[in-house]
């Protein structure tokens, strides 16, 4: 089976990538890989980042390998946090502190409309993935322990409950995330 490497060091991303993926490819992480570092994340856009990280894994390994990056776009605050998401509320934050800020931001504001967007980059294919869902800011957190970083407050259209509060396989079906994977699956399975 095909070894991919995943530029990430997110546990959470790599068990929803995992699970998407199982059977296809099979996923490397980077410590795996024997990778350790602070991969650099300077671009303004989210395929830059993507392509960033996915190039950082390229350059000392050439395996093949692909990277993601994820931004939350809120209506109300003119497409914020967007690329910086994972390090809204500043450097080494938690995903509380994110959360926190967010919906500080939000305090009064009707609109609360958002979008998550995911965007892949696959190397030395250099293709890349996006995988987008619709949805609004919760007031306050929603969560049965499931999820991570803003899943606690983002409601996908047509659910009446959070990402965090949905069981993974389900959020893997409809996520940002999910269906850029499912874009990378079908790519994969045409390639092999």
């Amino acid at each position: 089976m095909k070894k991919l490497i995943f530029a990430t060091n997110n546990k959470h991303k790599v068990e929803e990538v995992r699970a998407a993926l199982q059977g296809v490819v099979q996923i490397v992480t980077l410590e795996e890989a024997g990778l350790h570092g602070e991969i650099p994340e300077t671009a303004d856009t989210l395929q830059g980042n993507a392509l960033q990280k996915a190039q950082w894994v390229w350059d000392r390994t050439h395996t093949p390998c692909f990277a993601d990056d994820t931004g939350l776009e809120v209506e109300a605050l003119g497409g914020a946090p967007g690329v910086y998401s994972a390090r809204y509320a500043g450097e080494h934050c938690s995903f509380d502190d994110n959360i926190d800020k967010l919906l500080a931001a939000l305090d009064g504001k009707e609109n609360r409309r958002a979008c998550f967007r995911t965007v892949i980059c696959l190397l030395p294919e250099n293709r890349c993935f996006e995988g987008r869902v619709d949805g609004q800011i919760l007031t306050e957190r929603h969560s049965n322990g499931e999820g991570f970083g803003y899943d606690p407050v983002f409601m996908p259209d047509r659910f009446a409950v959070s990402f965090a509060e949905m069981p993974l396989e389900v959020k893997n079906r409809i996520s940002h995330r999910g269906l850029a994977v499912k874009q990378l699956v079908e790519y994969l399975k045409a390639n092999q």
